[in-house]
């Protein structure tokens, strides 16, 4: 049965200690990005910066001139070459796969690769996507996994198998039918992440949170939130709160705050704000609802 979010949920979330120094409150790892689509990794980026101590970027590596253009828009992170990939996804706490990263109709998944350096090989960028995706999530089935656009697209469920729950979903509802051939009813939202073992975030006007015990309907935010990136800007959120937080309760948190910072901003200035918008309003309200002292 669907419950609604409990609020004394953020009460449980992760609050950096007075005393801690760089590193303890958290390393995420963002993959993403691409050609085609290179924004939507950066609203990623930026709201993960404001929350954890570190952010490792990671992109394909034919992609120089939009690395280039990072360095100079962003300088909150460390870019990291796709040959040193696999070192940060050991030190990162989670790993954030997929923003801005593109798709494919026509990839061989009968292939398997042995590692990254066949990747180069590759003209096909949604080819690329779909062995990045495989290929880690066999290797490194115990870390903790946000798995978003380009990467959620190119998903095959085979690849959950080994990866205990460690794995949070972000389906908008087409998404959701294409990767699991369901119309996403709530209950089949909550069968889907009993079977496959992971957490399903269904983006719609109520998100549906569900993992292989529960399920919780997070309502709220409005129709300015339906532009582009503000899916990217959740990702993100979720992500950089899974690094010091269990996954379960950061996918459900994430989903209310992000919600909560639309509906801030649009009190401020009606349907009239972007996703970047979005990015700066969720400190504010996290500080709001998140912070005991305030600070």
């Amino acid at each position: 049965m669907i419950k609604q979010f409990d609020t004394n949920d953020l009460a449980k979330l992760y609050v950096p200690s007075s005393t801690s120094h760089k590193g303890q409150n958290g390393k995420l790892l963002l993959i993403g990005g691409s050609h085609l689509f290179h924004a939507a990794s950066l609203w990623s980026l930026d709201i993960a910066s404001r929350i954890v101590d570190m952010v490792f970027y990671s992109s394909v590596p034919q992609n120089n001139q939009i690395v280039e253009t990072l360095k100079t828009e962003w300088r909150n992170g460390i870019i990291v070459p796709r040959e040193s990939l696999e070192d940060y996804i050991k030190e990162a706490d989670c790993i954030l796969l997929g923003p801005g990263m593109t798709r494919t109709e026509t990839v061989d998944r009968s292939r398997s690769i042995g590692s990254l350096k066949e990747l180069s090989s590759m003209t096909d960028e949604g080819a690329q996507t779909y062995f990045l995706t495989k290929f880690l999530l066999e290797k490194y089935p115990e870390k903790k996994w946000v798995i978003d656009a380009g990467a959620l697209q190119m998903l095959e469920l085979s690849s959950l198998k080994k990866t205990k729950g460690n794995v949070v979903l972000t389906p908008h509802i087409l998404e959701f039918e294409r990767l699991f051939g369901l119309d996403p009813l709530s209950s089949s939202v909550e069968d889907m992440a009993s079977l496959h073992n992971c957490i399903i975030v269904l983006k719609r006007h109520a998100d549906t949170v569900c993992n292989n015990a529960e399920c919780v309907l997070v309502e709220g935010g409005n129709a300015g939130m339906t532009k582009g990136g503000t899916g990217d800007v959740l990702a993100g959120l979720i992500a950089a709160l899974a690094c010091k937080n269990d996954l379960y309760l950061a996918a459900k948190c994430g989903s209310y705050l992000n919600k909560k910072a639309g509906e801030s901003l649009y009190k401020k200035q009606g349907l009239y704000f972007n996703a970047s918008d979005l990015v700066g309003e969720i400190p504010k309200v996290m500080r709001e609802l998140i912070s005991p002292d305030g600070l």
